[in-house]
Parts: structure tokens; sequence; C-alpha cells
């Protein structure tokens, strides 16, 4: 008897079912993908060149590591496959030892090789040699949300990229939904969504999806996977799959951009290591909502279009799962913000002019200017603090100023005052 895995190939248009992949521990028929309906989107790679694609898997193409395996960074032309366009690509090797396995990487190699989504990301082609599994993947350039929003050397994702990046995603889980058979993704977090170099989002990492319920069943039943702080509470208690369990880790990673917080950080005080129960409350009330916001943003972002996505991310956290939006609403909901401009003005930077013949004044002036500059200080740090309690939302904010001499003004002042008594 065979014991090779096989994939059903259709004759319908239907997509092939996940579920119609049998004895998923056994090694994989290369024939049976070949073969299969979706073959011609996907391209077969030798393991030589992945390696050569990637200078042997260089340490210095090294892009990162995830429960799949590493990631190498790579590049294909048309002396390596003709017919491809050249682009640098990132190669996946799976990790034999790690979290997941060859029913995940087939799983990916499945469902990608039929889907495409301008907010999925695309699988250009695998290899599968020996032991060896291996995914070819686009190349995107920003890498994923997770690092740009908790590294603490990377610049901060501007309000309004934030939000581009929450619909991109939100159209990526809402197509997913949408399939006639539809797909649950079930691994939804910041580190699963890529950015490309226009800040475009991008659901990576398959391995874990589920087909949904079909006819008149309400769910899928499964053991527990996914990643703590996301995982909706019904499914960790029941393992009850539904499209609600994605709603709800989409509220989770709207949390995390509002706030710039981790789902999980073991390194904050105990009441607030879980960012959904220490979060939640805040979100019904915009009073309260400045207290949580990602202070990374400095007060520069909409208030209407926070107080929005807040009440959404508070729909989707919804105990019940029936009570969850979904994620044709939520895109619904979240695009419009990106066309709000209630932003405060942003901050304006005097230029002092060269230095010449005001150096004399200025020294004059420097004993009282350093008075003056004290003083300046500390109603800017008094400003901030009033701020990071909720001052922003009880007085507007003005423009504030840099100003890269205090004894400059003082000079110019004396100036207009000598020239009224000459002019007399």
């Amino acid at each position: 008897m065979d014991s090779r895995i096989h994939v059903a190939i259709h004759s319908s248009n239907s997509r092939i079912s996940l579920s119609d992949i049998s004895d998923p521990g056994s090694p994989l028929c290369l024939s049976d993908l070949s073969t299969s309906k979706f073959a011609s989107n996907l391209h077969i790679f030798t393991l030589s060149e992945l390696k050569l694609m990637t200078s042997d898997f260089s340490s210095t193409n090294f892009l990162g590591e995830g429960g799949f395996g590493p990631v190498h960074k790579g590049f294909v032309d048309d002396k390596c496959r003709p017919g491809l366009d050249p682009q640098p690509v990132a190669v996946k090797i799976l990790d034999l030892d790690g979290d997941q396995g060859h029913r995940e990487w087939l799983t990916e190699v499945v469902l990608l090789g039929q889907l495409r989504h301008p907010h999925l990301v695309k699988l250009i082609g695998y290899c599968c040699e020996d032991e060896h599994r291996l995914l070819v993947y686009e190349y995107m350039a920003r890498g994923n949300l997770e690092n740009h929003l908790f590294r603490r050397y990377t610049s901060s994702l501007t309000w309004e990229t934030r939000i581009k990046i929450a619909v991109g995603a939100a159209k990526g889980l809402a197509f997913l939904h949408g399939e006639e058979k539809p797909v649950i993704y079930r691994d939804f977090k910041t580190s699963n969504i890529l950015l490309d170099a226009d800040y475009n989002a991008k659901l990576s990492d398959f391995g874990l999806a589920k087909d949904g319920p079909e006819g008149d069943n309400t769910h899928v039943s499964t053991r527990i996977m996914g990643t703590h702080g996301y995982a909706a509470p019904e499914y960790i208690m029941t393992g009850h799959l539904t499209t609600m369990n994605d709603v709800y880790g989409f509220g989770v990673v709207l949390l995390e951009l509002l706030t710039g917080r981790r789902a999980m950080d073991k390194k904050r005080p105990a009441r607030e290591q879980n960012l959904v129960d220490w979060a939640k409350h805040y979100l019904k009330d915009h009073h309260k909502l400045d207290n949580i916001m990602d202070p990374r943003l400095e007060g520069q972002y909409s208030t209407e279009g926070a107080r929005k996505v807040a009440a959404l991310a508070y729909q989707c956290l919804s105990h019940s799962p029936k009570s969850r939006p979904t994620m044709n609403h939520v895109v619904k909901i979240l695009e419009p913000i990106l066309q709000l401009r209630d932003l405060p003005v942003g901050p304006f930077v005097y230029i002092a002019p060269a230095q010449g013949k005001n150096d004399a004044k200025l020294n004059d002036h420097k004993e009282k200017g350093d008075e003056d500059e004290g003083k300046v200080k500390k109603e800017t740090e008094t400003g901030r603090s009033q701020r990071r309690k909720g001052y922003r939302h009880k007085h507007p904010i003005k423009a504030r100023a840099v100003y890269t001499d205090t004894h400059l003004y003082r000079t110019l002042k004396n100036e207009m005052i000598s020239a009224r008594i000459e002019g007399r």
C-alpha cells in the first residue's frame, strides 16, 4: 500500500480543501503537487538552486526566524529559472526540530498555491528534496509589523501608517473568510503581518490555517494552536474554531497599534502583562483613551479616528463571538478613518540666522537668557507631564516650537526698542 501523501485533484473550479490532504505524517509525493491544478502558479526549486540564490544560506542574508524555521533573503533571475522575473525573494527553511512540521509546510503550499490577493504574501515556489522542506516567497522590504512597533531603535510608525496597515490586514482576513470554502487563519498576530516598501500589509505564515465550517456546522473542533495573547477565550476553553477567532486576534492587534504595547509582556507589572486585560476598560471611555495611546506617537493622531478604532477594538474583543463584527464590517469602519484630517498641528522649528553682528549683544544678555531658558525648560516638562495624564483631550494642542536660542529673541526685542528711540 502506498503511504505517500496525496492531494486530491478536483475537476471543478472549487478550491482544494485542506482536509483533502490525507496521511499528513507520510513523505510527500512531488507528483501529487506538480500535477495538481494550482501547479502553474508555483515553481519547484531544487535545493542547489536555493543555495545559489541565497549564497548558501549565508548569515549576511539571514532575515529572522519563527516557529517554522529560519528565513534568508535571496535573489532569483531568469538565469536561475527561465520565465521568472528578476526579483529578491525570502526563502523559509523548515526546522525539523521546531514547532511546525511537514503538515504545516504542505498547508502553505496547498493554500497559497491557490489563493492570490493583494494582502496575502505571494508564494513563488517550494522545494521538497529528501527531508528538506523550503518555501520561496516574494520579499517584503520592511519586514514584519512586530519589529516596527516594538523594537526600541526603529522609527515610530505614524498614525496614518498604522491605520493603513490595519486596513490592509483586515482586507486580507476578509478575503479568507469570504471564500466559498472559508479559511480560518488561526494565527493572526503582528509578527505574521509583513510590510512592503510602501507599508502595504500582507498576511504570511499559513501553516496553522484551517478550513472553516461548512453547511449546518457552526464550528470546527480542533486542538488548540496559536499564540498566547491573541487566541479567543472560547477557543482556548473549548477548541471550537470559527472565523470569529480571527476577529478577536484582529482586535488584539488593533490594541497593539493604539498602545505600542505587546499582547503579552512579562517585563511589565503583573496587572499590565496581558494587554487586553489591562487596556480593555479604557476603550469604552474616550476621556481615558489618551492614557493608553502609544507615547511614541507624541500626540500626533486623529482624536476622532482613535475613538473609532478603540470602539472597534472593543467590539472585536467581545467575550461573545456573536457580538463581534465580521471582517467585511471591520474594513468598512476602518477605511473612512484613513480620510480623517483632524491631526494636531505638527511641531514648528525656527532656524536661527547665521551668527554675526548679534554675537556681542547675545553675550550681553547671556545671564538673563539662561534664566529664561531654564523657565522654558521647566514649563515644557510640565506640559509633557500633563499631556501624558490626559491633558490632550482637555485642552487643544497648540503648535509646539523649538527655539534654538532664547537670547536671540531678547536681542531682537531690544533692537526694535532701540530703533523706535532712534527714529524719534
